[in-house]
């Protein structure tokens, strides 16, 4: 399973990709805002530095689908690694069937039901992004949702887009996702490093380091 982080903050992202794990980033207006700066400048930044990713997803939004397509041309020409990411609307799916027609990468947000998965193969998504943790907010099985996709699409018989688990809240839900069978998940940078923690590893480091010392105490 891939992992992707769901950040725009560069030294965020610089430290775990020097970890060699991590396979593409995601990000949306929310994040973006949060950065204080122009959304052309952060994906030109974060497409300069972390070009070799598979993807960076960047979101459009839009009363209509040409304003979401005149956005849209403004990301995926800074780079072909730019994944252009709508909403799962009507306009949305427009843009998406236009841009993946194009041979554009696009990735379909705001997935909550298997339907909304189906409509979204149809428009040719390269990814869709169920939410798994507004669900289970909601006290919703947000986590059954990729296990019913992964189930409709290997039915449906046809290329289908990669599933992008979204929403993640901890590293249950990210083992939960890889068991339903999530392509991919995308999570924020706190969680990334809370997926190498466990009381266990640091009992048998500390067990470890101390008869080591032992042992080189005895050779002295």
């Amino acid at each position: 399973m891939k992992i992707f982080l769901d950040t725009a903050e560069i030294d965020e992202i610089q430290s775990a990709h020097d970890t060699g794990l991590i396979d593409g980033i995601t990000t949306n207006p929310t994040i973006i805002m949060k950065s204080g700066r122009r959304v052309f400048d952060v994906v030109r930044e974060l497409s300069y530095i972390f070009s070799p990713l598979e993807s960076i997803s960047v979101e459009v939004v839009g009363d209509s689908v040409n304003e979401m397509l005149s956005q849209a041309k403004k990301y995926y020409t800074i780079d072909p690694h730019i994944a252009i990411k709508v909403p799962c609307t009507v306009d949305g799916l427009k843009v998406c069937k236009r841009l993946s027609g194009q041979g554009i990468m696009t990735n379909v947000t705001l997935i909550f039901t298997v339907s909304q998965a189906i409509l979204a193969a149809k428009a040719g998504a390269s990814y869709i992004s169920p939410f798994i943790g507004r669900w289970e907010d909601n006290s919703v099985d947000g986590l059954s949702l990729i296990k019913r996709i992964r189930k409709t699409f290997h039915n449906m018989k046809t290329p289908s887009p990669q599933i992008l688990a979204a929403s993640i809240r901890d590293v249950r839900q990210i083992e939960e996702c890889a068991l339903n069978g999530a392509d991919i998940v995308t999570i924020p940078p706190s969680v990334f490093w809370k997926m190498y923690k466990n009381v266990m590893t640091d009992k048998g480091i500390d067990q470890f380091n101390s008869d080591w010392e032992k042992v080189l105490d005895r050779e002295n």
